[in-house]
This record gives C-alpha cells, structure tokens and sequence, in this order.
C-alpha cells in the first residue's frame, strides 16, 4: 500500500524582489512510496530534490497536482488540505528530520528528544529519549545541555533522536548523515533498516552512496524542469 504518492505534482518559486519572476522546479512529478521501503530521492544538483521533500512534508505549497498522504488509513491530500489538516498529518502520520536543528534556546537537549514522543508518559518519553541519545553516541552527561552547546555533527544526532523517536509511519530525511563519522553513520543506517522492517515508509535524501545502497530500497531519479518537461 502506498504511504505517499504524488499526481502530476508542479512547484514553482515567485521571486517578488525580482520583479516577479517565476522559477518552475518541479514538473509533473509522479512519485510513490509503500509503508515498508526506504526510496531514496537522486539526481543531479539544483534538480529539486529537496524542493520535493519539502514539498511533500507541506512546507512548500505546490502549484499543481495531488499530494497524498495515507493518514488513519484514509487518503489525504495535502496539496488541498487546511494549515489545520497537516499539523494533524504532521502530527500523527508524517516526521521529517531537516539538515539543521532549530529549536528553542536554553532547553536540554533530553527535552528536546521527549517533546517529540507522541502519546507516551512524560517520564517514559524521558526515558526513550535518553536510550535513543545514547544509542547515537550523546553521553548522557550531556543530555541536560541546550544543543547550541554542541558541534554540528552532535546536534545532528539530537535532530535524528528528535525524529525518529515519534514513531512516525513517514519518514522524512534530508541528508540525515551528512555530518557523521563512519561509526555514527553506521548506527544511523541501522535505525533506519530497523525502521523499514516495522512497516515505516522512509524518503530521504543520501548525498553519501555507502548510506544510499546501504538503506535504500529504490531509486527515484528527480530531473530538471526543462528534462523532466
């Protein structure tokens, strides 16, 4: 059963500050994926592809074309539906996990991980969130420090944490090892292969091809307006 599809999906850019020009970027795009696989977006730079998993998560309104998302066994379309319906959808069926961590100041970063944890007690959510940080290598003498505290690559982890801990049935990711050694991005690929194997349906973007053939299950190829047209 497909999680996510699109129908014909189109998104442009108007750039008011310069003079109204229109930027298309995304042109008919067909794309699925089925609860259980991990399909990773591919194609050259400038193309689209993180436009498309923005897109997908709601971020960027599209212009044309259908957006589904299977949410509580029943088809929504987000390019259609109310700001109210995707916080719903977002909430309940659809993470995402950004390249960057934004969240705010001065709150520990075990907070941080447990606030994501949908429908668990706050000290089983504090829990879950401390096996999952120290799982991607964040000592727990540090779980009680902000993430502004930490390097690029730690607050990576805590956004990966972050994500994964809700138990989303979607997943998004954008570049989730981009600032990880090998020993971290190992322990990323195995979540990730866990999680598939649980029946979550994961779309990501993996810049790195050991993390793209270790994780995907499929390829899909995202081209250029003008090839793509």
């Amino acid at each position: 059963m497909n999680a996510i599809q699109t129908h014909a999906l189109s998104k442009q850019f108007l750039l008011h500050l310069q003079g109204g020009v229109r930027i298309p970027v995304l042109h008919e795009v067909e794309f699925h994926a089925r609860f259980g696989e991990c399909v990773a977006l591919s194609g050259p730079s400038g193309a689209g592809k993180t436009t498309l998993l923005r897109s997908l998560y709601g971020n960027y309104r599209v212009g044309s074309g259908a957006l589904l998302v299977c949410h509580h066994g029943q088809m929504v379309d987000l390019a259609t539906a109310t700001p109210r319906e995707i916080v719903a959808v977002r909430r309940d069926t659809l993470g995402y996990v950004s390249q960057f961590l934004r969240v705010v100041p001065r709150v520990a970063a075990l907070d941080i991980v447990a606030e994501a944890a949908r429908n668990v007690p706050r000290e089983e959510a504090r829990d879950m969130a401390a096996a999952l940080l120290q799982r991607l290598n964040i000592a727990p003498r540090l779980h009680s420090l902000p993430p502004a505290t930490f390097s690029g690559g730690e607050q990576q982890r805590i956004n990966l944490a972050r994500g994964f801990i809700g138990g989303h049935p979607i997943l998004l990711l954008d570049e989730p090892t981009a600032s990880l050694d090998a020993e971290n991005r190992d322990i990323v690929i195995a979540m990730i292969r866990e999680a598939t194997a649980r029946g979550t349906a994961i779309v990501g973007i993996f810049h790195d091809a050991v993390v793209r053939e270790a994780v995907a299950n499929r390829v899909h190829i995202v081209l250029p307006h003008q090839e793509a047209a």
